[in-house]
């Protein structure tokens, strides 16, 4: 693991959304709030994700794509960036994980930011 990654922290909370969940139609609907902290001393930009999302049925889906919700953000030194997503699940329990590819703009090198799996759960769910 390089220097940069072990100064790069990703913070997440995930939320079921029951308004805009349909159980019966099999749709459970999460928002998931990310707080990346540049805690290094030089400026990173977040490039790309890729997530892997397990479903319920046991389904795995991969996303990738630029950036998050459509910028590719310049985090200074000591900032932190934060966004909200969503993700749509076909039961109402999953598992996410995944990385940021980030960009150190002093040196103009790439570096992957791990994301430990966090959990999706719907109300009355085992924790």
């Amino acid at each position: 693991m390089s220097e940069m990654v072990a100064d790069v922290q990703v913070e997440v909370e995930p939320a079921y959304q029951a308004s805009e969940s349909a159980p019966a139609e099999q749709r459970y609907v999460f928002s998931y709030t990310i707080t990346v902290h540049n805690r290094s001393m030089r400026s990173i930009q977040l490039l790309a994700r890729h997530w892997q999302i397990t479903q319920s049925s046991g389904k795995v889906q991969e996303v990738r794509g630029k950036g998050v919700v459509g910028q590719q953000p310049l985090i200074g030194p000591g900032q932190r960036f934060r966004y909200t997503s969503r993700a749509v699940l076909d039961g109402p329990v999953g598992v996410m994980e995944g990385s940021y590819t980030c960009l150190d703009t002093t040196e103009q090198r790439a570096f992957e930011v791990p994301i430990a799996a966090f959990r999706l759960a719907g109300p009355n769910q085992i924790h």
